[in-house]
């Protein structure tokens, strides 16, 4: 552990570059006192004053270690077992900070929609080289982890936050992209954990960013095939409308005929695009729409707030031949009272074995 080491102050305002509809949209950019970077996005510009802060030591990333019979690089970040689990409401770290409550990430009476960098952070741009390891490859945990809290309320949802808070999140997204993309990250997941079956500690609602300096394995495989020929587009135009669940504004959500999850959800824009930076404005509209309306219909459809691991998969940093951008859902539950367990046959060999058939779970959540 160590404290940041540049603590140059910054704060500062300026108007976000976007096709995002809804008007202008403006991004406050903070240094806070322990060093790391907040960034909060609204409609309008923010100038609320600054509250009380935290000053404490902050984690400069872990390790990687390549696994040799996977080809893949993981994360060794002993530091995240101190992260914080599951606080009382009155101790949530992403709630605005009041002038009578305890310090909180965000340091300000109120905000729209606010990033900043993770705490508890296992990729960071000052990672450390980890010592040589005898017969096993390490590498510096080079990238950045951060936190995007969609509302300043405690309680929500990607449908419940409303048309244009979802907005904000994209138009955010997109300036993640190019800002993570710009400091030298490889590839870039904004990310969701919903709920505790899905492992989530915070039951604020807000979703990560990871920028990563080296790019994740499935998403090796997916630009390779992409640049090998595949065509989603054409495999979409296949699907629907058997497999689909609605189109807004040029996107599409749908069942994959390929799912690996029951009820796995894919949004995608009809055309190809590299990602969400690359879509035109009707189709921004459409992916927020779409959004909302997949976690609407998993809600009622389950009864319940439903668990599920969501990300957006973009092209890498520089692009790449043929990419199709998609946002994808994978809920963790087959019905509303069983999860689905990833269990020996998963986790070891990658072959998942599905219990709900695709277009039988496309069927189901076209009636919610």
């Amino acid at each position: 552990m160590s404290t940041a080491q540049d603590l140059t102050a910054i704060d500062n305002i300026e108007q976000v570059e976007t096709d995002v509809p809804g008007g202008p949209i403006m991004r406050r950019s903070f240094r806070k006192v322990d060093g790391r970077m907040l960034y909060l996005y609204g409609r309008e510009p923010h100038t609320l004053a600054v509250m009380h802060q935290q000053d404490d030591a902050i984690a400069t990333g872990g390790e990687l270690r390549r696994h040799p019979l996977r080809s893949e690089w993981n994360i060794y970040a002993a530091h995240r077992q101190n992260r914080t689990f599951k606080p009382a409401a009155s101790a949530d770290p992403l709630a605005p900070t009041l002038p009578s409550g305890p310090a909180t990430e965000i340091p300000f009476e109120d905000f729209e929609l606010a990033v900043f960098e993770n705490k508890f952070s296992g990729l960071h741009p000052q990672a450390p080289q980890p010592a040589p390891m005898d017969g096993a490859e390490t590498a510096a945990a080079g990238g950045k982890c951060e936190v995007v809290i969609y509302t300043p309320e405690a309680q929500g949802s990607l449908h419940t936050i409303g048309q244009d808070r979802r907005r904000l999140l994209i138009a955010a997204w997109i300036d993640r992209y190019r800002n993570l993309f710009s400091e030298g990250c490889a590839y870039v997941l904004p990310f969701e954990n919903r709920g505790e079956e899905v492992g989530a500690t915070l039951h604020h609602p807000h979703g990560q960013i990871y920028g990563f300096g080296k790019v994740p394995l499935v998403q090796q495989s997916a630009i390779a095939a992409f640049r090998q020929g595949y065509d989603l587009s054409a495999e979409i135009a296949l699907a629907m409308p058997e497999y689909g669940l609605a189109e807004a504004g040029g996107m599409a959500a749908f069942c994959p005929r390929f799912a690996r999850f029951p009820y796995e959800v894919w949004i995608a824009p009809k055309q190809r695009r590299d990602g969400p930076w690359d879509c035109s404005a009707d189709e921004l509209d459409g992916l927020a729409h779409l959004l909302g309306d997949v976690t609407r219909r998993y809600d009622a459809f389950f009864g319940r707030p439903t668990p599920y691991m969501f990300a957006l998969h973009a092209a890498p940093a520089g692009g790449c031949e043929n990419y199709h951008f998609t946002a994808q859902f994978y809920p963790l539950l087959r019905d509303a009272d069983r999860v689905k367990y990833l269990a020996s046959v998963e986790q070891h060999t990658g072959v998942f074995t599905v219990d709900v058939m695709p277009e039988t779970a496309a069927a189901a959540l076209r009636g919610f």
